[in-house]
């Protein structure tokens, strides 16, 4: 029997706003060349780098345990890196940064993404504080046990600055758009998308909502029920499948095209 790899944390952020037509939120199109889900529609984020769990004197809001610490910083950065949009303050500040400071801050993006410069040393060299109390925590999934790389994933929800212009970075995403939560479930099903099973069983559960506070205000009263997903095979096929008490439209996935 081969060895169960251990999963990596990791942290993403559902970056929301009201748009014309109601929720929308921000999405990213994975690089063809990257080794987990290459190609596909998917919120912006990513393992937890080194130093992510050094700068809670540099964090407003965080978490008391340390390991979800880290998660909170490790969503902001990601989110910074692969969109360009910074929840963060000036040390003296109780507002978040603007568009104009964060214009300044742009050529940090990077370095962060390469590497080459840790979270604490661009706090520290810019004078900035990251708003963890902004994040709000959405879901809870692990990649199934039968994957070779696997992830220890956090969801979080948060209101998009509304003077932060998103934008990919170009590398490890080519394209991005806000969506609505309903365009992104049938752009998935008419095949226009590429969303894979947890992105879209958490786009379905933000579709419930019709605003960001309204979504805010879901995810705070939400039981967060840790997923850890499972095959079964049965007379018709193979399913994927998840906790019936996670709150989710679905419990199961038929894989279509897998023998049983």
């Amino acid at each position: 029997m081969n060895d169960i790899a251990a999963p990596v944390p990791a942290a993403t952020i559902l970056m929301l706003r009201n748009g014309p037509t109601g929720l929308e939120v921000f999405m990213v199109v994975r690089h063809h060349q990257i080794d987990f889900a290459s190609g596909a529609l998917v919120f912006p984020g990513g393992k937890v780098a080194d130093g992510d769990d050094e700068v809670r004197d540099r964090c407003t809001g965080a978490s008391d345990n340390d390991t979800e610490f880290a998660l909170q910083v490790g969503a902001i950065r990601e989110a910074f890196e692969e969109c360009g949009i910074l929840l963060a303050r000036q040390a003296d500040s109780e507002t978040l940064i603007s568009s104009v400071r964060l214009a300044e801050l742009e050529h940090y993006r990077k370095p962060l993404a390469k590497s080459e410069l840790k979270i604490g040393e661009f706090l520290k060299k810019e004078n900035l504080t990251l708003a963890c109390d902004q994040l709000h925590h959405y879901a809870h999934w692990i990649t199934p046990e039968t994957m070779p790389k696997r992830f220890d994933t956090y969801f979080y929800l948060a209101e998009a600055p509304a003077d932060h212009v998103a934008i990919h970075d170009g590398h490890e995403s080519v394209d991005s758009i806000w969506i609505s939560p309903n365009a992104a479930i049938e752009g998935a099903k008419s095949g226009k998308y590429t969303i894979i099973f947890p992105t879209r069983l958490n786009i379905a559960m933000l579709a419930e909502s019709s605003s960001v506070a309204e979504a805010i205000e879901m995810a705070n009263q939400r039981e967060i029920v840790t997923v850890l997903p499972w095959a079964e095979i049965r007379d018709d096929g193979r399913y994927l499948c998840i906790p019936k008490n996670a709150g989710y439209v679905a419990s199961e996935e038929k894989l279509e095209g897998r023998p049983a």
